[in-house]
């Protein structure tokens, strides 16, 4: 066995000493429930859920659901995208479905995303740009987005966003293979709202039966009238 690095000890001169310590007392406290909770988490991972989100730092994933460590696999990066070209991405998907045999798959948006507020803007903002550029195209397929003020215009586009990521996902080889071998993956589109911690009631879910393209074209006419009464 491969030898490891000894268990850190904080310096007095060490600026993380505190975060260091934060974790001494988060594991005495888990284990003061269950002694045996890190050797069994060591020993196996089998988590029924994999949870695709937004990297921003108040979108923690494992405490919105209250799962603990080994109880959900995540993948987060900004704005919650899912692209068939990012290998990032793609290679936890496949992990999750194939090898953890994960039940079910969440893509998890979340209000006043600074990822989805930026492809709003008309202005240039650096490296990220690729990256949103997606969402930046959500405007060009919902042209009733124009007709709304700022506040809501950002709030349904987050929405068309987590819609439009679930049905990526849908779409991918690495679901469709599993889909079409019968196994049982589900995808649930969910938005988080920061001002009150709660998730909302799912924007869309789609599974090996339904029609993803349907299904996303349903969940955003819903999202439409929502917002354009």
């Amino acid at each position: 066995m491969a030898a490891r690095l000894p268990p850190s000890v904080p310096r007095m001169s060490d600026i993380l000493a505190h975060l260091i310590e934060n974790n001494r007392r988060w594991v005495q406290g888990i284990t003061a429930q269950d002694p045996e909770f890190f050797k069994k988490l060591e020993r196996q991972q089998r988590p029924e859920y994999m949870w695709i989100g937004c990297c921003d730092s108040r979108v923690p994933a494992n405490e919105i659901i209250g799962l603990l460590p080994g109880e959900v696999f995540v993948h987060r990066n900004v704005a919650n995208v899912v692209l068939t070209s990012d290998l990032n991405c793609m290679s936890a998907v496949q992990y999750a479905v194939e090898v953890l045999g994960i039940r079910h798959i969440i893509v998890c948006g979340h209000y006043n995303c600074g990822g989805v507020n930026a492809s709003l803007e008309d202005m240039a903002h650096g490296l990220i740009d690729y990256w949103i550029w997606p969402i930046k195209q959500l405007q060009r397929k919902h042209p009733w987005l124009a007709g709304l003020d700022t506040p809501r215009r950002r709030d349904a586009t987050c929405e068309l966003n987590v819609v439009e990521q679930s049905f990526n996902l849908a779409e991918c080889k690495v679901l469709k293979r599993a889909w079409s071998e019968g196994q049982e993956v589900d995808i649930h589109g969910w938005l988080y709202d920061v001002k009150d911690g709660r998730v909302r009631d799912p924007v869309i879910r789609i599974d090996r039966v339904g029609d993803a393209r349907t299904l996303a074209a349903s969940a955003e006419e819903t999202i439409r009238r929502r917002h354009c009464p």
